[in-house]
C-alpha cells in the first residue's frame, strides 16, 4: 500500500545558507565568550594562589558561572549576537562593551548569590568590570576582524 504525503506533511526544508552562516557565527561567539570567562576565572584564581590548572577545571567553571550567566541573560537583548549590530570591528567592540556594562550588575548580583561568602568587595567589582571588558572586547574584536576577512 502506497502512502501519499501532502505538502503540509513533508520534511522540513533545510536552513538557507545565510541561516547556517548565522548559526555558525552565533555558536562561535558563544564558545569564544565562554572561553573568555573561563580565562578570566582561571587568571583570577591564579592571582589568589588558588588552583587554576586543568585539574581545577570544575572549580574554574564554578568561579566563571555568575559571569557567564549574567552575560548570556543580558547580552542577547542588547544585540551582542546580531550581525547587523556587530558587523565591523568597531561596531562589535561598541556593542560588546555596552552589553558587558549592562550585564555587569547582573553578574555582581549572581556572584553575591552564588559565592560561599556572599561578598563582592568594591575592588573586586571594579576588576570584574574592567578585566571582562578587556577580555570580551579583545576576543570579539578579533572575531569581527576575522569574520570580515572571511566574507
Amino acid at each position: 500500500m502506497r502512502e501519499t504525503v501532502s505538502p503540509s506533511q513533508s520534511a522540513p526544508a533545510a536552513p538557507a545558507p545565510a541561516a547556517r552562516a548565522g548559526n555558525w557565527r552565533v555558536a562561535a561567539l558563544v564558545a569564544g565568550d565562554l572561553v573568555s570567562f573561563l580565562v578570566f576565572a582561571a587568571a583570577g584564581r591564579r592571582s589568589h594562589s588558588e588552583a587554576a590548572g586543568l585539574d581545577a577545571a570544575g572549580q574554574i567553571a564554578r568561579t566563571a558561572l555568575p559571569f557567564v550567566l549574567g552575560w548570556f541573560l543580558v547580552s542577547p537583548f542588547l544585540g551582542a549576537f546580531r550581525r547587523n549590530k556587530t558587523s565591523t570591528p568597531a561596531r562589535m567592540l561598541a556593542r560588546t562593551e555596552l552589553a558587558w556594562l549592562a550585564a555587569w550588575p547582573v553578574t555582581l548580583l549572581l556572584r553575591w548569590a552564588l559565592a560561599d561568602d556572599h561578598q563582592v568587595p568594591l575592588s573586586f567589582a571594579a576588576v570584574i568590570l574592567l578585566a571582562n571588558a578587556v577580555f570580551l572586547g579583545l576576543w570579539r574584536t578579533a572575531f569581527a576582524l576575522l569574520a570580515r576577512r572571511r566574507t
